[in-house]
């Protein structure tokens, strides 16, 4: 069995939970999964930007090309607002992927609670997977009896962090993530993960 870490939400730590919308305008992140991959279910980010534009988003930013829209919105939560911008897609492109929205607090929190410092050497050692809700009946158990070399991992609140030191794409990990985890997972690297935490100032 590899040297598996795991780290176990403690009753402290909270999973995502809506939160109360004022009058003001909030800033929400936006992770779209499984667009532009392979050539896939293709979307320029400036056609992406303008179909939030449109739709009635302010401040609408992109980075990269897989899918991380900064935007902020008057009203509603992150499910309600995930919802919206995945009719958004299906109406404006024609097909309708998974759609994660966190709030930049979320962001700020899963970016300083990173329980890997090796991340620091190699950003793509590490990927942040932003989980739909907090799982209540995780199998890390599963997980942790897996061969997987130096591979680790910790699951904080509705964050489940990979650490993949010999690399990401054969992970013996990652294709088990959310079966064990029973909810749904979008993953970003540690590079992206912090590039949008800066794009939030």
């Amino acid at each position: 069995m590899g040297r598996t870490a795991t780290l176990r939400a403690t009753s402290a730590t909270r999973g995502r939970r809506p939160s109360t919308a004022g009058s003001a305008a909030r800033t929400w992140i936006a992770l779209l999964r499984g667009i532009n991959v392979v050539g896939k279910n293709k979307v320029p980010m400036k056609d992406l930007a303008a179909a939030f534009e449109r739709a009635g988003f302010r401040a609408v930013r992109t980075y990269i090309q897989s899918g991380n829209v900064i935007f902020q919105s008057a009203g509603g939560t992150a499910r309600p607002l995930g919802t919206r911008i995945a009719q958004l897609m299906r109406k404006e492109f024609g097909f309708a992927p998974q759609v994660m929205v966190i709030s930049g607090e979320e962001l700020t929190r899963a970016v300083r609670g990173n329980p890997f410092p090796g991340a620091h050497q190699d950003h793509k050692s590490l990927h942040l997977f932003f989980l739909s809700e907090r799982p209540t009946k995780p199998d890390l158990d599963s997980l942790a009896k897996l061969d997987a070399g130096r591979e680790a991992f910790a699951l904080k609140g509705a964050v489940f962090y990979l650490y993949t030191p010999d690399g990401f794409p054969d992970s013996v990990l990652r294709p088990r993530i959310e079966r064990c985890l029973g909810v749904h997972a979008t993953g970003r690297n540690w590079r992206t993960a912090n590039e949008l935490l800066k794009m939030l100032d």
